[in-house]
């Protein structure tokens, strides 16, 4: 079951692909008081739909709007993610209650500061050949340094001159991460920082980008955090400290990308079973938890469910046992029951 966190930590950019696969699969977070039933019919969207990102992207904010006027709700956040689940897309539908604040974040920089331009050549280069990989559908990854190194020659290519511009631009990586106006360069500042020698040195800068007002800068930095929480490093008292507790509030936020690799983080961070973390999580995040186990793409629920079982007193081998056989309600059934 672990390598499901590969799918999970795959969606670096939920709309990568130019073609998607038919729509296989609509799910939902953030329901509270508002019902599925309510929001479905505003959709213009239904399961087996061919996919045109262009009309998508169009037809997506009138159906935001159109759920939002649903009595109860506030905002709604569609986000298309590709591919899981035998190549199906997966639409997530987001929704902020009245009464139910999603995730607040830090106001934008202003500053000036801009990237290297070979580190801006480097993330185009990167991005064509991410893109080349996804239509192939070469999703494998290693992750054992510590920083990301996809299967696919070209894109692993890209990745390995990250390791070295990390190095050379360190200032000015941290510079527009902190302070620059423009979001894709703090978002591409965020991804090559993923790849510093000292990763203990950036925690704390890619920790604080976790309240960036960008998704995409949001996304990128914690997923390097949560390879860093993947690394095993020699000697062991080595491990990157990295705090829980800004992962705990993005499972609360409207936005899937947050909610994704901040799972995937705290799936890592729970492996000890520290009880006070444990029990921040059920006390801060077992709504959202709850909701995310009952996501049909096992490969998105998986850290949910890891979690809960934890949170429910089940071994890892229990849990896995259980959702090997697809039983996700005893998973579930355990963490209700000690948050009672």
């Amino acid at each position: 079951m672990r390598n499901l966190l590969v799918l999970l930590l795959l969606s670096l950019f939920p709309q990568a692909p130019a073609g998607f696969p038919p729509l296989g699969i609509i799910d939902f977070y953030g329901l509270r008081t508002v019902s599925e039933a309510q929001v479905r019919p505003a959709l213009s969207f239904h399961e087996g739909d061919a996919i045109d990102i262009v009309q998508f992207e169009k037809r997506k904010h009138e159906a935001e709007q159109k759920i939002a006027s649903i009595p109860g709700v506030k905002e709604a956040f569609l986000t298309l993610v590709c591919c899981a689940d035998g190549q199906k897309s997966i639409l997530y539908v987001g929704i902020e209650e009245a009464n139910t604040a999603c995730s607040a974040f830090q106001p934008a920089p202003e500053g000036s500061a801009r990237l290297a331009g070979e580190v801006v050549r480097a993330g185009s280069d990167f991005d064509a050949a991410f893109q080349k990989s996804m239509e192939k559908g070469d999703f494998a990854e290693d992750d054992s340094q510590g920083y990301a190194l996809f299967h696919d020659p070209d894109v692993r290519a890209v990745q390995l001159r990250f390791v070295t511009l990390a190095e050379v631009h360190f200032s000015n990586l941290i510079d527009v991460l902190r302070d620059s106006s423009d979001a894709r360069q703090r978002a591409l500042a965020a991804e090559v920082l993923g790849y510093v020698k000292d990763k203990q040195s950036v925690v704390p800068d890619l920790v604080a980008a976790m309240r960036d007002p960008s998704p995409d800068v949001r996304n990128n930095a914690t997923r390097a955090l949560v390879v860093f929480s993947r690394f095993s490093p020699t000697p062991p008292a080595e491990k990157i400290r990295i705090p829980p507790q800004p992962f705990i509030e993005l499972l609360n936020s409207c936005i899937w990308t947050d909610r994704n690799k901040s799972s995937a983080a705290l799936a890592e961070l729970t492996e000890q079973r520290d009880p006070l973390l444990l029990a921040a999580l059920q006390k801060q995040a077992l709504p959202s938890l709850l909701e995310m186990a009952q996501w049909k793409s096992m490969g998105h629920a998986w850290s949910s469910l890891m979690i809960l079982g934890r949170i429910g007193g089940l071994s890892d081998d229990e849990i896995e046992k259980h959702l090997d056989a697809g039983d996700r309600g005893t998973v579930i059934a355990a963490a209700t029951k000690a948050g009672q």
